[in-house]
């Protein structure tokens, strides 16, 4: 029998990074990114963002690639997004998504992170923030192809 635990701090941002995700219909979209989370046999311990992005916290089924998670999530969650009024200026996903792996005692500290995303951002920019999560974890990065 094998065993494993691995909580990826997924975050997703807006082509462009165009404000197109109104706060007042988040929850729809939340419920609609968890409804693929549980036909894909993973676990969404939580969900959050801004206008212009989204932390996922995941646990992902051990047959599920990362990248095939997260092509499906942008995928599926796309096409709702472009059919539903509510989100009239979504035009897509941005090419890349930051996924960083996380410690079992940091669980609960990134869930309280995720979960204040808005009072957060409401101080914060998300391109510093970003950026600094890059750095933290130790990412390699060029400036010029984050905000395509």
């Amino acid at each position: 029998m094998s065993y494993r635990k691995i909580y990826y701090h997924i975050v997703l941002t807006t082509k462009y990074r165009k404000k197109t995700l109104p706060l007042e219909h988040h929850v729809e979209l939340y419920k609609y990114i968890c409804g693929i989370t549980k036909n894909k046999n993973c676990i969404l311990y939580q969900i959050n963002g801004y206008t212009e992005h989204l932390h996922l916290l995941t646990d992902l089924n051990p047959t599920i690639a990362l990248a095939d998670f997260i092509r499906d999530i942008k995928a599926y969650s796309s096409k709702w997004l472009k059919e539903n009024p509510k989100f009239p200026k979504f035009t897509g996903w941005s090419i890349g998504y930051g996924a960083f792996t996380i410690s079992h005692f940091d669980k609960e500290k990134i869930i309280r992170y995720i979960k204040k995303q808005k009072e957060h951002h409401n101080k914060n920019k998300f391109k510093t923030e970003y950026m600094q999560f890059l750095k933290k974890h130790d990412i390699d990065f060029e400036e010029k192809y984050l905000w395509t």
